[in-house]
């Protein structure tokens, strides 16, 4: 058997074969963003004359991952950093049997734009390579280098090393079979806030079809003036002014080392918005600006004002979605009434209102239980349905509530749970530390990869759309379509 070779824009690459998938792994879109261009836009890669050799995986963005309490969560994150030059790359998954004008999925990965890459076991593409799919997954740029908006660089780096990624999917789609104009972007947690911001910029117009946001919204950007804040920070712990110059004196170990320092907990950076929000619940100190050309105004006023209407939006999240986070730390039985009221109160100006929403202080009611239920809502679900009803496109809401048995059966419909199931890949996640447990419901993951398979192929969904006035929400385990009742933030937030 014959490797296989195609040949792109900038030159041939060889890829490897099985019976049913060919990979090709590690192929570079862009230039290495190093040396003279680190913190510039990203620029083209140069073009090479040899067959390049594509059959082993490519490098990873700088990153430092720790360990997670009780859960083996490499196969959702990936091996760490996986040092090389050519860390903006694209994997690529096709059937073995070829093709021509076949559907091309996108994925962007998550992990808090400071974590993951494009090779963690939970993403493997074969599966939609099998179901004729051309299967795709990116890198970009995180934490300083891709968030960070330095004075004198351009700012987002991240989200345009997105854009140029989705460049390059439209340029050499047909040299796997794919048809570059039926391109779905999906993601996950930080990869779907970016598709989400990627649907209301006016820079990503005309790459893609259809978007799948899983996890994610368009609500957790932030102001330019927070986003100097953190810049500021971010020099005085590194002992340098926040200037271009500045950082481009500290290597990416240093950077990589100041972005561990200032995402503990206990690393004070005012990152409010002008309504005393933090956007992003302190989730992560890197995300997304606005008001610059990559991102004109917030997503949700731009999906308000029709941009991104011409994309076909499928946007859904996971049931109990901040489990991940208090679940298997042991944290959340330890939370008392006054001690959730005061962490809310950190990034929340309605935090005791929201909190007593969720039933906070009635009998029976544990205030752990409450302030993850009160935080899934705040933080996911309810602006992933804000962002469904801004939307002026075609719109469709989905729900897990499939609930893993981990962690004496409490870790229930975490944050990252559908990633086995629309990948096909629940093997990867299954054991005695796997975030799915023991005996996850193969038969689930075959059905919710097909429809994602399908939405893919043609657009067509087994239920309605999404609108304000009928908010039809299909719940993937239960496999029917309900009227959603208002969320208790709902109100509070108004």
């Amino acid at each position: 058997m014959t490797d296989p070779i195609v040949t792109l824009d900038t030159g041939r690459i060889r890829g490897v074969r099985d019976a049913a998938v060919v990979r090709y792994l590690g192929v570079p879109y862009a230039a290495a963003p190093v040396g003279e261009r680190r913190f510039l836009l990203p620029q083209p890669c140069p073009a090479w004359d040899d067959v390049r050799d594509a059959t082993r995986p490519g490098a990873s963005a700088p990153q430092k991952i720790k360990e997670f309490p009780g859960l083996d969560v490499t196969p959702l994150v990936g091996e760490g950093w996986q040092r090389g030059d050519d860390y903006l790359n694209v994997n690529v998954w096709a059937p073995a049997g070829g093709g021509q004008g076949l559907p091309v999925m996108v994925f962007i990965h998550g992990g808090a734009f400071v974590l993951g890459g494009n090779s963690a076991a939970v993403q493997d593409g074969s599966a939609f390579a099998r179901s004729g799919v051309i299967c795709m997954s990116i890198t970009y740029r995180m934490g300083v280098d891709g968030f960070a908006p330095i004075p004198g660089v351009p700012t987002n780096l991240g989200l345009r090393d997105q854009i140029f990624a989705l460049q390059w999917v439209q340029r050499n789609a047909a040299a796997f079979g794919g048809d570059a104009a039926n391109v779905t972007v999906f993601g996950e947690s930080a990869g779907a806030m970016s598709i989400a911001n990627l649907v209301a910029s006016p820079l990503a117009k005309g790459l893609f079809r259809r978007a799948i946001i899983q996890s994610g919204h368009g609500s957790m950007v932030r102001t330019p003036e927070a986003g100097q804040r953190l810049v500021r920070k971010l020099a005085q712990m590194l002992r340098i002014k926040p200037t271009l110059d500045g950082f481009r004196s500290r290597g990416l170990d240093e950077t990589v080392a100041v972005t561990e320092r200032i995402s503990q907990p206990n690393v004070r950076v005012d990152l409010r918005n002008d309504e005393g929000r933090e956007p992003v619940y302190g989730l992560s100190k890197f995300v997304p600006v606005f008001r610059d050309e990559v991102l004109p105004q917030h997503p949700l006023d731009a999906l308000k004002a029709g941009e991104g209407a011409d994309v076909d939006m499928l946007i859904g999240t996971n049931r109990e979605e901040m489990n991940l986070y208090f679940v298997p730390t042991g944290v959340r039985p330890k939370l008392s009434g006054w001690l959730s009221k005061l962490i809310l109160k950190k990034v929340e100006p309605r935090a005791v209102p929201a909190l007593k929403a969720y039933g906070l202080g009635q009998r029976g009611q544990k205030a752990g239980w409450v302030f993850t239920r009160c935080l899934s809502d705040l933080v996911f679900r309810y602006p992933a349905r804000q962002f469904a009803a801004a939307h002026k496109g075609r719109t469709h809401v989905y729900e897990l509530e499939w609930r893993s048995p981990q962690t004496g059966g409490e870790l229930g419909a975490c944050h990252g749970i559908e990633l086995p199931f629309v990948f096909n890949t629940l093997a990867s996640v299954t054991g005695p530390q796997g975030l799915a447990g023991e005996n996850p419901p193969q038969a689930l993951a075959d059905r919710i990869h097909a429809i994602w398979v399908e939405y893919a192929r043609t657009g067509a969904l087994p239920w309605g759309e999404y609108t304000t006035a009928d908010p039809q929400v299909f719940a993937l385990e239960a496999g029917k379509a309900e009227r959603e009742p208002p969320m208790p933030c709902a109100a509070v937030l108004a």
